[in-house]
């Protein structure tokens, strides 16, 4: 695939959220990138149950800091924030093949201090009700792969 697309979880909390996110990953021929800590075990059972049994096929890489992970791009590496705070909409993004596509932790989201030091454009995934504060991580990875897919072609 063209795409080549980098999913980023920063710090994530929920094995089973991790691990679906790595079969949409696999699925869609997308590195995912774990920056530490995590808030579980790469070996955790919730893990496994929701996609550690493709773990070994998945193209992963593991960064021991938020400030590792950053200093590994390229200077020119496309990349994307996503948080319930964004200004645009994941729609009206235009997606380069190559990109970095950026999620915060489950419970606390993309941190300011992260989005005031590394720049980039933040989006949200529209939702329609108030009452709905986010949505759950996993699903709106899977929602944002497949929209820059559909944008790059597959």
């Amino acid at each position: 695939m063209p795409h080549k697309l980098n999913i980023v979880l920063l710090e994530p909390e929920i094995p089973a959220n991790t691990g679906s996110i790595g079969r949409v990953c696999l699925a869609t021929e997308c590195t995912l990138h774990l920056v530490e800590p995590l808030g579980f075990d790469i070996n955790d059972k919730q893990l496994k149950r929701a996609g550690l049994d493709y773990w070994q096929h998945l193209q992963v890489q593991r960064h021991k800091s938020v400030e590792t992970f950053f200093q590994s791009l390229p200077a020119d590496a496309p990349r994307v924030f996503f948080s319930t705070k964004g200004k645009i909409s994941h729609y009206e993004h235009s997606y380069q093949p190559g990109s970095y596509l950026i999620f915060g932790c489950e419970t606390r989201g993309i941190s300011p201090e992260v989005l005031a030091t590394y720049p980039g454009p933040v989006c949200k995934v529209p939702q329609y009700d108030d009452r709905i504060r986010s949505l759950n991580l996993s699903n709106v990875v899977s929602i944002i792969i497949y929209e820059a897919i559909r944008q790059l072609g597959p």
